[in-house]
């Protein structure tokens, strides 16, 4: 019973979110440009997504982003040129400040960039699984249609904003507090509460 419960409880979020998205006129367009693109288990997520419901949830209308994630997978192809190439075809569709994150390659350039060895992923859904908070370790997209959602990490902690260090990710928890004091989390939504622990800890 509690199972049906909790599955009940995640397809309440799942639509809820979905209501947002597609209430959000500029979120909207970039799916539509998304899923014309035709990139391979393509992706709109992060700060995207997890700004535009925490805007709703401050009662403000959700502000277009200064940059637009997309998380794709393409395991035959993990050079910088193949980033800026779906770079430039998305933008050459929508005007917006796209930044484009092939997930096949991202343990190339980890080490370099973070200091810290990670493991390939297989999947765009284990790379958004892998992001330093539950909040923000979400992607959308369109399927024809239809409206999908990607939260390896569950939708609680977007909804209950909740900015939780991603235990399981790949980033430190230095990375976790540097975030937190560059995107001014509090400042900016000042109802979020600030967690550092795994749920139930």
């Amino acid at each position: 019973m509690n199972q049906a419960r909790d599955a009940e409880h995640d397809q309440q979020l799942e639509d809820r979110l979905r209501a947002y998205v597609l209430a959000t006129g500029w979120l909207r367009d970039a799916l539509m440009s998304l899923r014309d693109a035709e990139m391979p288990d393509a992706w709109l997520a992060a700060g995207a997504v997890r700004n535009m419901v925490w805007d709703r949830l401050h009662d403000r209308v959700p502000e277009q982003p200064s940059d637009v994630d997309v998380a794709f997978f393409d395991p035959h192809d993990l050079t910088a040129e193949r980033d800026a190439t779906v770079t430039a075809a998305l933008r050459s569709r929508l005007a917006l400040p796209w930044e484009v994150t092939n997930q096949a390659a991202v343990h190339r350039w980890y080490p370099r960039v973070y200091g810290r060895e990670v493991s390939p992923l297989r999947s765009a859904a284990t790379g958004i699984a892998s992001w330093p908070e539950t909040a923000t370790a979400v992607g959308v997209r369109l399927e024809g249609d239809a409206l999908v959602v990607c939260a390896p990490l569950g939708l609680e902690d977007l909804f209950e904003l909740r900015w939780r260090f991603n235990e399981g990710g790949y980033a430190s928890r230095e990375q976790f507090d540097a975030r937190t004091r560059s995107k001014r989390i509090t400042e900016r939504w000042p109802n979020v509460q600030v967690l550092s622990a795994p749920p139930g800890a």
